[in-house]
């Protein structure tokens, strides 16, 4: 579920279309990490196009520019993108945007053990007719060197109710 707030923004809602927002745990020379997917399907009222643009604006506007590397949460103090993680599920903040999701247990056990996530939000609209969520797609999407450059990278705490 998405939800976003009704203060003012510099995009046209309608544009951003469908957020999704994927998580699984990828394992590493360095050992598992929770990785957070965001993508818009698309289907904004103006077209894929125009998603991209409304997706880039609001991250723009969030202090997080695309392209921009990887940003570690912590180090910039009044970054509004936050992760709040409880037992069984999680929300994502970005900005106006919030996305609750159910996280497979794998990812909330690494979530638990590092304390933080490694969110790519792209700009990029997920492929059109693919399910979200599906595996092979998720790779495919995720290896796109179009699709990881133009996204936004951070490592970002993951915080509880108790934090």
């Amino acid at each position: 579920m998405t939800s976003i707030s009704p203060e003012t923004q510099s995009v046209h809602v309608d544009d951003l279309g469908s957020l999704v927002v994927l998580s699984w745990r990828g394992t590493t020379p360095a050992g598992d990490v929770p990785y957070l997917l965001a993508c818009s399907l698309g289907d904004g009222a103006n077209g894929p196009e125009a998603t991209s643009k409304a997706i880039e604006q609001v991250l723009t506007d969030a202090g997080l520019p695309p392209g921009e590397g990887l940003v570690h949460a912590t180090r910039r103090p009044g970054l509004p993108v936050g992760l709040l993680v409880v037992p069984g599920s999680a929300v994502l903040t970005v900005r106006h945007l919030k996305s609750q999701f159910v996280p497979p247990e794998t990812w909330l056990k690494a979530v638990g053990e590092l304390g933080y996530a490694y969110l790519i939000f792209a700009t990029r609209p997920w492929p059109e007719g693919a399910e979200p969520g599906d595996v092979e797609t998720l790779a495919a999407f995720t290896s796109d060197d179009d699709v990881i450059s133009s996204a936004v990278h951070v490592l970002l705490p993951a915080r509880s109710l108790r934090s």
